[in-house]
């Protein structure tokens, strides 16, 4: 293994493991401080959540891309930016990292290291909704990297915070986190039996991401063939350089 594909999967590793330790260590908390508020709870854990990802994306981003989510990863595999021979030891480190994220979490806040959900959630209205917000993670991550890819950090973290609010299932959008939180009967956790309907629908909607921000985001052709940038296109005079920039 190269040192290069080795720093990268344990970057994929640490970063996963911290994100899942914020999302469940910071439900624990606020379940404890919000005297029974569920919205004050949730509240809770969508600040923390969100600022994690700005930081860690910032941090791990240059190393190995900061994808912390197998949705994610096979989706850049798809578009040939992740090389087929890394997915694989991607989506491991993932898995294994949100593992150690839930003892991490479970640790810190001295309550039983290994537990099992109860929390129920099902329902075509909450599929749907990891469908939504799979979609919307993956179109943030495609539109605002081609564009402004300083700006990724702050995107995801931004969107991430807002899906907690507008979805009913409150935007897992992640296979790996969605396992790891089965192992968790805190605020933050999913039931077991949930899981693997929550995992069709992230991969449904990261798959539809995939083919309508492929197609949205193509490289645009000539003002010519461009209506879009033919009607911004400023007007030709006789030098043979107008219009350029």
């Amino acid at each position: 293994m190269s040192v290069g594909l080795a720093r990268a999967i344990a970057a994929e590793a640490m970063g996963t493991a911290l994100l899942v330790a914020t999302v469940i260590g910071s439900g624990i908390m606020a379940e404890r401080l919000a005297g029974g508020i569920l919205a004050l709870a949730l509240l809770g854990n969508t600040l923390a959540t969100g600022c994690i990802l700005v930081v860690l994306i910032a941090v791990f981003g240059p190393i190995s891309g900061a994808h912390f989510n197998p949705a994610v990863s096979l989706v850049f595999a798809a578009q040939r930016k992740l090389r087929i021979e890394r997915l694989a030891a991607y989506v491991a480190a993932q898995l294994g990292g949100a593992l150690l994220g839930v003892l991490l979490a479970h640790a810190m806040f001295d309550v039983p290291l290994l537990q099992v959900s109860v929390h129920v959630r099902t329902g075509t209205a909450q599929w749907l909704a990891e469908a939504v917000a799979t979609f919307g993670l993956i179109g943030t991550i495609l539109g605002v990297s081609r564009s402004r890819p300083e700006g990724v950090a702050f995107a995801v973290g931004l969107y991430i915070a807002a899906a907690y609010w507008f979805t009913s299932s409150t935007s897992f959008a992640n296979p790996a986190i969605t396992a790891a939180r089965s192992l968790t009967d805190s605020f933050a956790g999913i039931a077991p039996g949930g899981v693997p309907a929550f995992v069709a629908a992230e991969l449904a909607g990261a798959a539809l991401a995939w083919l309508f921000f492929g197609w949205l985001l193509a490289t645009r052709g000539s003002p010519a063939t461009d209506p879009a940038r033919a009607s911004n296109a400023p007007a030709r005079t006789a030098s043979p350089s107008a219009g350029r920039k």
